[in-house]
């Protein structure tokens, strides 16, 4: 199967761009380990998607690799370090930053959004998450129900005798 070259233009269709984007990032992704791993290259890969989604790769630290950039563009001194403190916030942020965009990738797909991009396995994982959620949601309610009915049905069953 001969693939076919398409036209490098914006695509309209929205869907069919977060699909393309999503599985265009993880080969971009991909091949900058490959030539990490290959060519011993010290690569930190940072991406914004349209809705500014933030996605990152990197082979170290992030912003041990940004410092190191600036050494190089602003002719800073290697001795001269740049304040270590605000990079361990800035790695903090970029880790809760992931953890709440994962979380709620995760949340969007229980909603039955985002689903294009998953395969047969994970959406089989997705599927047993809501029939989880929804027995506990049933329980809940079987138990609201009984709790709020029966104690008064029992009252009127005992008046009549």
């Amino acid at each position: 199967m001969v693939r076919s070259r398409i036209q490098i233009k914006k695509i309209e269709n929205i869907a069919a761009r977060q699909v393309t984007f999503s599985k265009r990032r993880k080969g971009f992704i991909k091949k900058a380990q490959e030539l990490s791993t290959l060519c011993d290259a010290e690569i930190a890969l940072i991406v914004f998607s349209s809705s500014d989604k933030l996605y990152e790769f990197s082979t170290s630290r992030v912003t041990r690799v940004i410092q190191r950039y600036m050494r190089h563009t602003e002719k800073l001194p290697d001795d001269e370090q740049l304040d270590p403190y605000p990079v361990f916030l800035e790695d903090d942020c970029a880790v809760v930053s992931k953890e709440v965009e994962v979380k709620r990738q995760e949340l969007r797909q229980l909603k039955g959004e985002d689903l294009e991009g998953l395969g047969f396995e994970e959406l089989v994982k997705v599927e047993r998450q809501i029939e989880k959620a929804f027995t506990r949601v049933r329980r809940m309610k079987v138990g609201k129900l009984a709790s709020e009915f029966l104690p008064s049905l029992h009252n009127t069953v005992h008046d009549f005798w």
